[in-house]
Formats: structure tokens, C-alpha cells, sequence
């Protein structure tokens, strides 16, 4: 079939259904540097490379869907935020958002620190070399085994996220001979999310012990009272893919305001403060996150202001960037396979992978970019629905994008910005093979992750 000889969708915007688009571009086959990978360019002949690599040759060799990082673009970002914050602060990346031994250590040589939240993670970090003293390990319900794992390894911190958990944590460490470094996450009532937040109660969540009506206080009471763990700061997060820092004020003052009551009940400073994470990223042109530095500069006003103002020294920021960090340095890439037109709505293009190797869409109604990678194309833009293979009729990666209307079969197109959460949540579902991650730089590539096999599913599979 020709790159023409399917009827295309709609292509005009004054003729398009009501979506989650703007107007089409002005140019398809410009790459906007705010949602690709820093290394990612075109070739005179139109073909989209990273790390000095062309995609059709990264696709030939690795196959698709697959996940391409940008090695060098992840370690410009981790240095960014290390240089943002100093030495006088503490970056620690979220493992939730892409974990490897690959990635831990570009993390070590970075200088940054890790936060996991599970046994998997834990042992993750220490197989590729973090030290234990640089790792925090997050949870609402760690067990036992992940609690006696994480003591006995020395991590620097725990952080407890219930009172059960206050005593589990101090009664393993003291049957270990140890006192744990702990801090107390609270539920501050700030709930941030993208360009919004509620500065009201928001106790109906699973993380953290409340603020409101004296619960962390009584946490703070009960941790200073156990001689296995040592209390050393409280940890707040607000929200994900926040763009606004008045959230963070919000919770800056509030978590100040313990840290005044504990120093007035208890005559302790506790030196610590954990901001959390959640800071946002572009997934789509309309989308305008902040630097690092100006990030670090806004949370060490905000905090330093509101210590002064309670008469207390200015205690270590920690934060905790991970969606921030590896967001943007990865891409996935697809094969078009079938291609729909519906018309006067639009085209349903169907590619190789879907909701199995990103879930955001079809989770969190997440918005995401796609561009024709493998030629350039000067045919008008079509209206699109990026879709998977899999038997869902959620099963959407890019509700609206546009794309040339003379998209065929064979193609190759590319969706930026995943490094963070679709391979940390993809799945077997259908029985689809997990696809690898691949690392490039400097004109070479090497797969860190690899892609699963029909063999692994069956070695599983006892019965």
C-alpha cells in the first residue's frame, strides 16, 4: 500500500471533534526540546537519532516497542539538581519512577542519593554498588523481612508511615542491636497535582500520619520514647507532576510549625526536612516545568523563611526528584502496524506495544507527545489516536496527537518522555513480553533492561 492509498481522517482543526489536542503544529516534523531527550535531533535525510544513533537502526538491532534512554541527558540532570541544591541539601532520586543496576549506578557517580520503597528495590541498589547510608527506604506497609533487610544493611534512613510502623521499626532494630535512623512522614492537608492544589485537609490517603488533630505529634512523642530508633527529620509530599510552588509553601509552613512544637515540648531540633517529590515534567508542548535551580532556590527561601520566623535553625532540605530526572531523557519507540480512519472523528493508529509498556494513559487519563522518527513527511497533519494491541478498548497511549496524513504501516514513531513509570509499570497482560531498556550514548547503544521472552513467562509458569 502507498503512503497515500488509505483514506485519511480528519485534518483540519475548524473540522475536528472536541479532544485533548490544541491546533496542529506548524511543523510535524519539529522536535520540541522541552519534551525530547537533549540528544535527539534529525538527520538531513529526516530520520530522528539520540545519542548519535539513528531509530531505524536502533530498531533493527533492539526491535520495537523498546525503550531508548538518553545516558547522557539522565546524568546532565541528576548533576543539575546536585549542583542546584549544594552540599548543604540532599537529592535523593525516586527508584519508583525507573530502577536499575544501570541506573543506580550513574546515581553513585553523580553524587546522588536513592529512596526506594520495597525489598525489590532495596536489593536492587545495594547489587549495583549504592551505599546503604545513601538509601531511604519509603512504604505504608513494609514488612518484616524489608525492614530486617533495610537495618541490617545500614540504609541512612527509614521512613515510618504509621504508628504500627513506629513500633515495628524500633522493635527489629533493637532485637538487630541497632538504632535506626528514622524520620515521620506527615499528611500535611496540601494536595498538589499539576497547575492546581487544595490547601484543605487531605487525610483520606493511605501515606502518612496526619497533622491535623495532633496525630503526628503523638508520633513524634512515641518515636523519641524508643531507644531503637533515632528521629531525625519529618518527610511531606504533596502530589506529582507539580508545575506551582505555592503547594510547596503551604506544606513548608506546616511541617515548620511541628518542628517548633517538637523543639518546644521535647527541647529537640530535629535537623532534618524531606519536601518529597512530585515535580512535573513536559509530557506535551503546553506543558512548562521548572529548573533545578530555580526549584532549590524557591524551596530553600521558603523553608529558611518560615524557620526564622519560628526561631529555629534552618534544618538539611531533602528532595526527592525521580519522574524529574528520568522523564525526559526516554523515548519509546513503535512500529505502526494497522491504521483506521473513522471518519469525521479520527485515525485510530495501531502500533506494536500499548498499555502493557505505558499504563499512564489509560491510569491517570495522562496526556502524552508522538512524532513520526523514522522520515520526514511534508503531508498535512492528520488527527490520531495512538493505540496498543492489546484487547481493551482503553488500551490508548496518546489520546490526541496529530501525525502526516500520510502515515502508512512500517513507520517508525516515538513517543518522549517515558522514562519515568512505563517500564516501572508495565505488565504481561495479553502475555506481551516486557519491552528492553537501552541505554545510548556517545554513538553507542547497550541494552540495560532486556527485552523479555516467551521463555521467561513459561519459566514461571509451574503448573
Amino acid at each position: 500500500m502507498s503512503r497515500s492509498a488509505h483514506p485519511a481522517g480528519p485534518r483540519h482543526a475548524d473540522v475536528l471533534p472536541e479532544g485533548h489536542y490544541s491546533a496542529p503544529p506548524a511543523d510535524l516534523n519539529a522536535l520540541d526540546p522541552k519534551v525530547w531527550a537533549h540528544t535527539v535531533s534529525r538527520t538531513d535525510d529526516g530520520v530522528v537519532r539520540v545519542g548519535g544513533i539513528e531509530v531505524t537502526r536502533l530498531a533493527e538491532e533492539f526491535g520495537t516497542p523498546a525503550y531508548f534512554i538518553d545516558e547522557a541527558d539522565f546524568r546532565e540532570r541528576a548533576r543539575a539538581w546536585r549542583t542546584a541544591f549544594g552540599h548543604d541539601a540532599d537529592v535523593f532520586y525516586a527508584g519508583k519512577a525507573f530502577l536499575s543496576r544501570a541506573v543506580v549506578r550513574w546515581l553513585h557517580e553523580e553524587g546522588l542519593n536513592l529512596d526506594v520503597c520495597s525489598g525489590g528495590e532495596l536489593a536492587t541498589a545495594l547489587s549495583a554498588g549504592m551505599p546503604a547510608d545513601r538509601i531511604a527506604f519509603h512504604g505504608n506497609n513494609k514488612s518484616a523481612v524489608e525492614i530486617t533487610a533495610a537495618i541490617e544493611s545500614g540504609v541512612g534512613r527509614i521512613v515510618l508511615d504509621s504508628f504500627q510502623e513506629i513500633v515495628r521499626v524500633a522493635h527489629i532494630a533493637q532485637s538487630l542491636g541497632k538504632r535506626q535512623r528514622v524520620q515521620i512522614r506527615v499528611t500535611v492537608g496540601v494536595e498538589a497535582h499539576t497547575h492546581e492544589f487544595i490547601a484543605t485537609a487531605h487525610e483520606d490517603q493511605k501515606f502518612g500520619i496526619a497533622l491535623a488533630d495532633g496525630e503526628a505529634a503523638e508520633a513524634v512523642r512515641r518515636a523519641l520514647s524508643l531507644d531503637g530508633l533515632e528521629l531525625v527529620g519529618i518527610h511531606s509530599h504533596i502530589g506529582s507532576q507539580i508545575f506551582d510552588m505555592a503547594g510547596f509553601e503551604v506544606a513548608a509552613r506546616r511541617v515548620v510549625s511541628l518542628l517548633a512544637a517538637v523543639r518546644d515540648e521535647h527541647g529537640v531540633e530535629l535537623p532534618e526536612i524531606d519536601l518529597g517529590g512530585g515535580l512535573g515534567i513536559a509530557y506535551t508542548s503546553d506543558d512548562d516545568p521548572r529548573e533545578p535551580h530555580e526549584i532549590a532556590k524557591a524551596l530553600g527561601e521558603i523553608v529558611t523563611r518560615e524557620c526564622e520566623a519560628a526561631k529555629l535553625r534552618t534544618p538539611r532540605i531533602s528532595v526527592e526528584p525521580g519522574r524529574a530526572i528520568v522523564g525526559p531523557t526516554a523515548f519509546t519507540l513503535y512500529e505502526v502496524g494497522t491504521i483506521k480512519p473513522l471518519d469525521g472523528l479520527r485515525t485510530y493508529v495501531s502500533v506494536d506495544g500499548g498499555m502493557s509498556d505505558n499504563i499512564r494513559t489509560a491510569l491517570y487519563d495522562a496526556e502524552y507527545s508522538v512524532a513520526l522518527v523514522s522520515r520526514t513527511s511534508d503531508a498535512e497533519p492528520m488527527l490520531v489516536r495512538v493505540v496498543g494491541k492489546h484487547c481493551e478498548s482503553g488500551d490508548i497511549v496518546v489520546k490526541d496527537a496529530f501525525l502526516p496524513s500520510d502515515l502508512a504501516p512500517g513507520d517508525l514513531i516515538a513517543v518522549p518522555a517515558t522514562g519515568a513509570y512505563c517500564r516501572s509499570m508495565a505488565s504481561n497482560y495479553n502475555h506481551a513480553l516486557r519491552p528492553p531498556v537501552v541505554a545510548v550514548r556517545d554513538g553507542e547503544a547497550r541494552v540495560i533492561v532486556r527485552r523479555e521472552t516467551e521463555e521467561d513467562l513459561l519459566r514461571l509458569d509451574v503448573g
